[in-house]
């Protein structure tokens, strides 16, 4: 009766979390929330049938059900939410897709058909009731969650830890322990401690969609907040924060300082003028997404950033499934440090949900004219 009544309170507990997270898939679009719904769906399925399974016995479904759960799909969604939320390149989040469906689709369908031992008794069973061919395959699927976890892992330690880098880090951590518990209790039953286990693995995964929904409290997530409140009309006012003084400003008078003092032109001649064009390609239906969001970080690059002489962005007429941001920085110090801005990365991240594809070109000034209002008007200031 005491692993019933866990395994009644862990199913429980896993239809709560799956509310919850679709609670915040709808707060906050993202391919990575929707993920760990479907994760939390998956594993909630599995123990809604492991407590028939602790009741009256498993029979061959509910040790299917209860696989396809906590030993497939669980980790497997799970950990490719992490990695679509901590790697920003397209091209890793492409390939990351088209493996998704190879350890998706095979494994599901094979778990779901191939004959399985029939000597089963009324607490978790191990994995190994399945054939050869079944279990290579959830190995092979289990082997895919801990590349995509460690690859996440890497992603964020390599970003750094400043600022939201130590949400993130704790965001991937929390998921790993909870594909870990996922995978140990699928592979080995552990009985009445299998339902435990399967909490705790819940409780991970909710305590990181939370943390990952989290509202942000810096400028650009008011902006954002906005989004998703259509309150965008304030914006310029809730930016409008003294203390934000860019660092590249500071510098300069630094530098300007210097010169004074000493006497005499700087050591090296400043670099040239540099320009980013980048073409996004949306998804389907979310045009009016990244729309709202290109406008929330132009109004910060254009509150914070004094040395990008130019930040815009377009829809293309003819492709409406197209769009073109291009932006001029005064030298190359200029358009790394508007690389390094928090609205920066932040947007980067939040593009997984609306963009399939990006091209970046690099432009190095050469000669140019253009008239005296033409920055006034794009970069109102």
């Amino acid at each position: 009766m005491v692993t019933v009544g866990l395994t009644f309170i862990s199913a429980l507990v896993g239809w709560s979390a799956t509310a919850a997270l679709t609670a915040y898939a709808q707060r906050r679009p993202g391919v990575a929330v929707i993920a760990w719904s479907i994760a939390a769906l998956g594993i909630t399925v599995g123990l809604s049938a492991a407590v028939i399974g602790v009741m009256f016995d498993f029979g061959g479904a509910t040790f299917r059900l209860l696989h396809v759960g906590i030993s497939l799909i669980g980790p497997v969604y799970l950990a490719w939410g992490a990695f679509e939320y901590a790697v920003r390149a397209p091209n890793a989040r492409f390939t990351s897709r088209l493996f998704l469906s190879v350890f998706t689709i095979v494994p599901l369908v094979v778990l779901a058909v191939d004959r399985v031992s029939e000597r089963f008794g009324d607490s978790f069973p191990p994995l190994e009731h399945y054939d050869l061919i079944p279990r290579a395959l959830v190995n092979g699927a289990q082997v895919f969650v801990v590349v995509l976890l460690v690859t996440a892992l890497v992603a964020i330690v390599r970003r750094g830890l400043g600022g939201r880098g130590k949400v993130d880090l704790t965001v991937v951590l929390l998921l790993l322990v909870a594909a870990l518990l996922s995978i140990v209790v699928g592979r080995a039953g552990l009985g009445a401690m299998g339902p435990v286990l399967m909490l705790g693995s819940l409780a991970a995964l909710w305590g990181a969609g939370a943390m990952a929904a989290k509202p942000r409290r810096d400028p650009y997530d008011e902006v954002e907040d906005d989004y998703y409140d259509d309150e965008y009309d304030d914006v310029d006012d809730e930016l409008d924060d003294p203390q934000e003084e860019p660092v590249r400003r500071k510098r300069r008078h630094a530098e300007n300082h210097e010169e004074d003092l000493y006497g005499g032109a700087p050591s090296a001649p400043p670099s040239k003028v540099r320009g980013v064009i980048t073409i996004y390609t949306l998804a389907e239906g979310e045009g009016e997404g990244f729309d709202r969001l290109a406008a929330a970080v132009v109004a910060q690059v254009s509150a914070h950033e004094p040395d990008t002489l130019l930040f815009a962005a377009h829809t293309v007429p003819s492709a409406p499934l197209q769009r073109i941001v291009y932006a001029i920085y005064r030298d190359e110090l200029a358009q790394e440090e508007h690389e390094r801005q928090p609205h920066i990365l932040e947007f980067g991240r939040l593009l997984s949900g609306h963009v399939v594809a990006t091209n970046v070109i690099e432009l190095s000034l050469a000669d140019a004219a253009a008239n005296d209002g033409l920055a006034a008007m794009l970069m109102p200031r």
